[in-house]
């Protein structure tokens, strides 16, 4: 049975992350953060072709390296579950994709993928209709798709040449679409976060990215299945900040995609004047983040920051960061993104303590689910020695725990102290989700006060000097610092 979202932070990491596998994940989420995680985002965790996992071959199973459908559900029992599912495409190594490329015309899967000869008017786009793509490469998303009949055609690709795009007008990817969301709904998920959804609509001439209104089409249908079945989405978007905004105009639950970088600014500066305009206009019904599997992303900042402070930003980024360097998000480390960062949070503060403790106070105070991925869980530095094994630029954040790594960890100050934050998010009654925040900045201090009812917490956070404290304003009394 599918256990609702509540409002108690959600962890984000892979099936192999903490610990070697489901049953490990389990084990060290009861061991250690029984009362600090209520929520629990699993990455992709499907047998996959690339892209750790967001390639994934198929959904019916559970990558039998992680376990099965029945470890999921085991941690479903006491933490609410968030799935991926890739909307705009699957693996080049799917069973759909190798019969398309068998039986061609023959195959009972040829609709589901978007060829070159029959999407665009005369077979090919013009320059000035690939010119108009939003796109992740510097020419015309496709792979050449070669048939077993010794034929060829270009298919639509966006990302990885694993990664096939679906065509989402076929009524045969919609019976997929809905037939996957319905075993996921079965499996527990309470939240289905719909990967790279922005992509996944194509209309020639257009930008093929958030194209209206078949997006939001869509979206609709996709909602009003999910509902019914007790299962909200999250539509995932990095890009500029009034795209999410709209979705959540129109009731959708969105990300927060802004905060990491907005308030990397405001500790790096002492200036929390742009992140507490954002914090007073950001809506409640959203998900907080501050690191994530990926880089921190830039351009979900643009507008919200004047461009010279984002460049400052980036600047002071490798200047105070710990063991970072441009190249790790450039493209001799395999980063298809140049508007993102690879570093964990704890090393962009420089591995800082007290700052990056800061940074999780005002990511809890915010109004919204914050999410911590795991390596944040455990204030994980940049591990450069996988880094330079596996020439990944993400693997810098990417490290892998194991039960034994994890315990030792515990012992750390920052780590003990966050969980501490963690549990008091999960157990206050000021945050509310439906709760009120005001928000003040001056002289250096960014002052944030969460109330619900006559329930009432401030946090004041000194951005210079990086110390911090928590007053419960009903009854009197500071609980940070705690010690």
């Amino acid at each position: 049975m599918t256990k609702q979202r509540d409002n108690r932070v959600m962890l984000i990491t892979y099936a192999d992350s903490l610990g070697a596998d489901l049953k490990e994940l389990k084990t060290a989420l009861d061991t250690w953060y029984d009362k600090a995680v209520g929520g629990v985002h699993i990455l992709p965790f499907f047998p996959s072709g690339a892209d750790r996992g967001f390639s994934p071959k198929t959904y019916e199973m559970v990558d039998p390296a992680f376990g099965s459908f029945a470890d999921v559900e085991a941690i479903g029992k006491d933490r609410w579950l968030m799935f991926d599912f890739m909307v705009n495409h699957i693996s080049a190594q799917s069973e759909y994709y190798r019969d398309f490329l068998e039986k061609k015309e023959e195959s009972d899967w040829k609709d589901f993928f978007i060829r070159y000869s029959k999407f665009w008017p005369g077979g090919a786009p013009t320059q000035e209709q690939v010119d108009a793509i939003y796109k992740r490469k510097p020419r015309a998303p496709y792979i050449e798709a070669h048939f077993a009949d010794g034929t060829e055609d270009k298919v639509w690709c966006t990302f990885s040449e694993d990664q096939i795009d679906l065509d989402v007008s076929s009524p045969k990817v919609l019976e997929f679409i809905d037939r996957t969301l319905d075993d996921m709904a079965d499996h527990s998920a309470s939240v289905i976060r719909l990967d790279a959804f922005a992509y996944a609509v194509k209309k020639p001439g257009g930008s093929c990215f958030f194209e209206a209104p078949e997006i939001w089409q869509l979206l609709d249908r996709i909602e009003s299945r999910m509902q019914a079945r007790g299962v909200e989405i999250l539509p995932e978007i990095h890009e500029h900040y009034t795209i999410p905004l709209s979705l959540a105009d129109r009731g959708y639950w969105i990300y927060d995609f802004a905060l990491p970088v907005l308030t990397l600014h405001a500790l790096y500066t002492g200036n929390g004047e742009y992140l507490a305009r954002w914090l007073k206009m950001c809506p409640k019904h959203q998900y907080t983040t501050l690191d994530t599997h990926d880089g921190l992303g830039v351009v979900d900042v643009r507008d919200l920051l004047p461009q010279e402070e984002t460049d400052r930003v980036l600047d002071l980024l490798y200047e105070k960061g710990a063991n970072l360097n441009r190249k790790y998000s450039s493209e001799a480390y395999g980063n298809l993104d140049i508007y993102q960062v690879n570093t964990t949070y704890y090393s962009a503060l420089g591995n800082d303590d007290a700052r990056y403790l800061m940074a999780r106070a005002i990511q809890f105070f915010a109004p919204g689910i914050p999410q911590v991925y795991y390596v944040g869980l455990l204030a994980g530095e940049n591990d450069l020695e996988l880094l330079e094994r596996t020439r990944n630029g993400r693997d810098i954040n990417r490290h892998g725990y194991s039960l034994e790594e994890i315990e030792e960890n515990q012992k750390r100050p920052v780590v003990q102290d966050l969980k501490w934050l963690m549990e008091l998010r999960n157990s206050h009654p000021a945050f509310d989700l439906e709760g009120d925040l005001d928000v003040a900045s001056e002289d250096g201090h960014l002052r944030m006060l969460r109330r619900s009812g006559d329930e009432a917490l401030e946090l004041d956070c000194d951005l210079v000097s990086g110390r911090f404290t928590i007053e419960d304003k009903k009854r009197g009394n500071r609980l940070w610092p705690y010690r």
